[in-house]
């Protein structure tokens, strides 16, 4: 059962950093896609405020990883 467990907890790590990794690319990318597409500046916010969220996502994501691995 602890096998089930630490594997639910690697996979909740992995999509954790690739939602980190993902929207600190998508935030230094956000200019270059506005512009590259010929698009207004308010998508160009949006794209950083979807980045906002997603590191909001895995602040939350990262408490409960730090709340299950006391548990155990």
């Amino acid at each position: 059962m602890s096998s089930e467990r630490d594997q639910a907890f690697a996979r909740k790590g992995r999509i954790t950093a690739l939602v980190i990794a993902a929207g600190g690319i998508a935030a230094m990318l956000a200019p270059w896609i506005v512009q590259v597409l010929g698009l207004e500046p308010r998508f160009e916010m949006l794209i950083y405020f979807s980045a906002l969220a997603a590191f909001v996502w895995a602040m939350v994501n990262i408490f409960q990883l730090w709340r299950m691995r006391q548990d155990s």
